[in-house]
């Protein structure tokens, strides 16, 4: 590994409908894009596959592990442009028949799933007409995961959550020093306004990762207005790129270099003391 290693990264941002099949071919164009302008790892928002018009949409098609058309759908499209996928989240079977899992799993180019990870912190809120409480429907996780990656010889370790989970500095540290979180998000306008970008910096700052954040961005066929903002962050806390609204997907690179000049001249992750 030499300092001056990189990772090409893109994080797709999406407007998903009721329609699964819809959502997959957005997904699958936009992937096809992303890779055209040089991304190695990619990454789909939070609930790409499906924004349904009731919260028990999402338990209609959940899918067992390892086996559903949409899981079959990100397997192929891993390896036919040769990326690690990071796909959003999917609907997985839990415990309970009632509920799902927002699960991310992430697709090696070779079509593998070499990690999974289950939010752990469901999202609640309620204000006038918007009330949301995703233990309705979902079974929360319970496992802080990262993966680690090989790309042209040089390993990157990358941190894995989910949206909601962004508010709990502590999940981060309990995921330890990684050289970049991947959050995909499907953030409320009301709450994305007030704290998505502040929420991102501020997870960046503290870890001294790149954040690599995908969104939904727009106004939905359910009704439901979500803020987007993709953006790529760098272990400064400053906004490499970003996407304010609508589909599509921004790029940029994760850079050793700077991980390892941000953490020398600040080296605040070995200053801690609880």
């Amino acid at each position: 590994m030499t300092s001056s290693a990189q990772l090409s990264v893109a994080s797709i941002q999406m407007v998903s409908s009721p329609s699964w099949e819809d959502n997959l071919s957005s997904a699958t164009g936009q992937i096809s894009a992303a890779k055209s302008a040089g991304a190695n790892l990619i990454a789909l928002p939070e609930y790409f596959c499906l924004m349904g018009h009731s919260d028990q949409d999402k338990v209609k098609i959940c899918e067992q592990f390892g086996d559903g058309p949409i899981q079959d759908a990100l397997k192929n499209l891993a390896i036919k442009h040769q990326v690690y996928l990071v796909a959003g989240t999917i609907p997985l079977a839990s415990t309970d028949k009632n509920k799902v899992r927002n699960s991310t799993l992430v697709f090696s180019p070779s079509g593998e799933v070499i990690s999974r990870y289950d939010k752990i912190h469901l999202f609640g809120f309620k204000q006038g007409d918007e009330n949301y409480q995703e233990s309705n429907t979902i079974e929360a996780g319970t496992t802080p995961t990262s993966f680690t990656i090989t790309h042209q010889n040089t390993e990157w370790n990358i941190g894995l959550s989910i949206c909601y989970d962004m508010r709990f500095p502590e999940l981060y540290r309990a995921i330890g020093a990684v050289d970049c979180h991947v959050i995909p998000a499907a953030f409320t306008y009301t709450t994305g306004k007030a704290h998505w970008e502040i929420l991102l910096r501020a997870r960046a700052i503290e870890n001294q990762c790149y954040v690599l954040a995908s969104a939904q961005g727009g106004k939905h066929n359910n009704g439901r207005r979500t803020w987007g903002q993709s953006m790529l962050v760098n272990p400064w806390g400053e906004i490499e790129s970003e996407l304010k609204d609508g589909e599509g997907f921004v790029i940029g690179h994760l850079k050793k270099e700077l991980i390892h000049e941000i953490r020398t001249k600040l080296p605040a992750l070995q200053h801690r003391t609880l």
